[in-house]
């Protein structure tokens, strides 16, 4: 007979490079605005939807899996963004894919279930974010998530099927009860056409489905031990409410995990990293020129405000979303001048070395040309 060889699964390098993602269409700078058209609409859950959409002109655009765009919408008169993650894959790059949870009282999220019909068109600036394994080390992985905060991981799990890269990664979904559960048939099936893709849902309560054989109530360092041994091991992606990632973070740090290799997506601004460029001292109450090269208008502002603040107010159409230096929706091309600028993750190194800086984060400490 012929002895058998354990296989020991690698993660495929690339699903941590760059050029993999951009090789799928053409890019799609996060300070554009497109036009999508929804083509399609999908019921997940009694309170969630996915909203298909492509570009009227069928253009293929990249984006790394994880990734969000911010949609522009004027609901009762009132202009409002909002960022959702991509659940779609950039291996399918001609439609891309947000799924929204009804939130109550929330305005976009609301009107899109209400309002949003195949066939509308919007618009939305992106794709930003760096919560995406792009440049992370060539680990096992370990997703946590609850609620909508699966999109993003999905977007992931999807495009790792779709290369064939067939990466060790144990999926581990936390829900209210098994009704509530995002993408349950579809995850169901990628670990079955999948080797080393392990997924497992934790339920609040059993809720309808009284034969329900996953763990019940939350995740806890007992449980995680159980369903994933090797987690100290492993490259963690964590996203959903905040008490959530806060919970996780603890638990983490209870099992003695390192830290440096977690990443979570969050809207809500955590510690700032400060970019600054090496400038003379200038007086505070200097005034500093700001020239927008592409629309040629010309103003006068403060170095103890903001660009995107003084931009705005002086009528200017700039994109933005958080105004936390964290989403990456402002970010624009800096073409003479220098800023300092403090931001939470929404701009990358080799973006700023490219001379890119988010002007919601932004101070000038020169008079500043921007390609505006």
């Amino acid at each position: 007979m012929t002895a058998l060889t354990a296989y020991a699964p690698t993660q495929d390098s690339r699903f941590n490079e760059a050029q993999t993602w951009s090789a799928f269409g053409a890019s799609w700078s996060s300070a554009e605005r497109k036009t999508l058209e929804c083509c399609a609409i999908r019921i997940e859950t009694a309170d969630v939807r996915t909203f298909v959409f492509r570009c009227p002109d069928f253009v293929a655009l990249a984006f790394e899996p994880g990734q969000f765009i911010t949609l522009s919408l004027t609901i009762d008169g009132q202009s409002q963004s909002r960022c959702y993650t991509l659940s779609s894959t950039p291996t399918r790059p001609f439609s891309f894919a947000i799924t929204v949870k009804r939130v109550p009282g929330g305005p976009v999220s609301n009107w899109l279930h209400d309002h949003l019909e195949v066939g509308s068109r919007l618009l939305a600036t992106g794709p930003a974010g760096i919560f995406t394994p792009v440049g992370h080390p060539q680990r096992k992985l370990l997703y946590l998530s609850a609620g909508s905060g699966v999109t993003p991981l999905m977007a992931m799990t999807r495009a790792a099927f779709d290369l064939g890269s067939d990466p060790d990664i144990a999926f581990v979904h936390s829900a209210r009860t098994p009704q509530d559960i995002i993408f349950r048939d579809e995850l169901a099936h990628l670990q079955a056409a999948q080797r080393h893709l392990k997924v497992f849902a934790i339920c609040e309560a059993s809720g309808a489905e009284a034969d329900w054989q996953g763990p019940v109530g939350r995740l806890d360092l007992a449980l995680l031990e159980r369903l994933v041994p090797d987690f100290r091991e492993r490259e963690v992606f964590t996203c959903g409410p905040q008490g959530y990632m806060g919970a996780v973070q603890r638990t983490l740090r209870e099992g003695g995990f390192d830290l440096s290799h977690y990443h979570q997506e969050s809207f809500t601004i955590g510690s700032p990293t400060a970019f600054v460029e090496t400038v003379p001292t200038t007086a505070s109450d200097a005034l500093f020129t700001i020239t927008l090269a592409r629309s040629g208008k010309v103003f006068s502002m403060p170095g103890d405000q903001t660009v995107l603040t003084a931009a705005k107010r002086a009528g200017a159409i700039v994109p933005s979303s958080c105004g936390q230096g964290l989403c990456g929706t402002c970010k624009t091309a800096l073409l003479d001048g220098q800023v300092e600028m403090q931001h939470a993750g929404g701009i990358r190194q080799r973006e700023i070395d490219r001379g890119f800086r988010l002007l919601c984060c932004s101070k000038p400490t020169s008079d500043l040309v921007l390609d505006l």
